[in-house]
């Protein structure tokens, strides 16, 4: 069966992989939302107050819960059971490579220096207007997006080291490698197999990455991220790699907002996109294009394939 499965075409292997990811996450979500209702003391029937009240500390330890179950069972446990399908060896099809040094350091700082470049395109994001006869989608749009806001706040208020600790797991080692696996192990493949073209694996893989998070005036500097962590992985045939950058980009949030949460929020978010900090926009544009050209050049006899 497998060796069947691994010859069908890369279309169907992307609808495969779609059901798997499907089923699996509903059985982990069942089978977790069993657990959770004696564990938490969930009433069902005040279960939509739960779910949209992020003033109670019982339903922020509840909404983290099903956070880090979603991410177990959306994206860790699919990609592995669609790996092993497709490939004897999960792990070799995944591309857990061995990485050196010198690569891990070359996108730990290209990470940091695109932040003001990727401030820069959420500011420009944000000021995106859709025509008046879609005012209702963006409408739509923006309750959805303060929505998403509340809860990240919600989420990230930490007011001890225990809380900081999970949200480093929550936030930042969870999605780094479950998103990763998904979107540059799985997706990215896939969709370079389809299309026979590297290039345009990464941007539908990141274009999908980006829209999977359901937040539009947050897109294009996700959509950017994605296509970084696409070419890196690439590049460096190891889903370390992307895993690396995902988990610095994420975790650095994480520790920032925990010490400069009350004080340089705003500063920290806006880092690179005004004109009082544009310096940095062009540092850091600076430093990126070169260092990823080195890295390139250092990694481009290693493909995906």
């Amino acid at each position: 069966m497998r060796n069947s499965l691994s010859d069908i075409h890369p279309f169907s292997k992307i609808i495969f992989s779609l059901f798997i990811i499907l089923a699996t996450f509903l059985l982990t979500f069942l089978i977790g939302f069993l657990f959770a209702i004696p564990l938490f003391h969930i009433n069902i029937a005040d279960l939509p107050n739960v779910l949209t009240n992020y003033t109670e500390p019982e339903n922020i330890k509840f909404l983290k819960y099903l956070q880090t179950l979603q991410a177990i069972g959306l994206f860790i446990l699919p990609a592995f059971i669609v790996a092993y399908i497709f490939h004897s060896k999960s792990i070799k099809y995944l591309k857990f490579e061995h990485i050196s040094i010198r690569p891990s350091v070359f996108t730990i700082i290209i990470l940091f220096a695109s932040i003001p470049i990727i401030n820069s395109l959420a500011v420009l994001n944000e000021g995106m207007q859709f025509p008046d006869w879609l005012r209702g989608i963006e409408n739509w749009m923006t309750n959805k997006e303060s929505d998403a806001k509340k809860l990240t706040e919600a989420f990230l208020k930490m007011d001890t080291l225990g809380s900081l600790y999970f949200n480093i797991i929550m936030i930042g080692i969870l999605p780094s490698i479950g998103e990763e696996l998904i979107f540059r192990g799985i997706f990215q493949r896939l969709f370079a197999e389809w299309t026979k073209n590297i290039h345009w694996g990464i941007i539908i893989a990141a274009f999908l990455f980006s829209a999977m998070h359901m937040q539009f005036y947050g897109f294009l500097p996700r959509f950017l991220l994605g296509v970084l962590l696409g070419y890196l992985f690439y590049w460096s045939g190891s889903i370390w790699i992307p895993i690396l950058g995902h988990f610095v980009n994420n975790t650095t949030a994480v520790i920032l907002y925990y010490f400069y949460a009350d004080k340089m929020n705003e500063n920290i978010e806006n880092f690179g996109a005004n004109q009082d900090s544009s310096i940095y926009l062009l540092l850091g544009i600076i430093v990126v294009v070169p260092l990823l050209y080195l890295f390139y050049k250092e990694n481009k006899k290693i493909t995906t394939s």
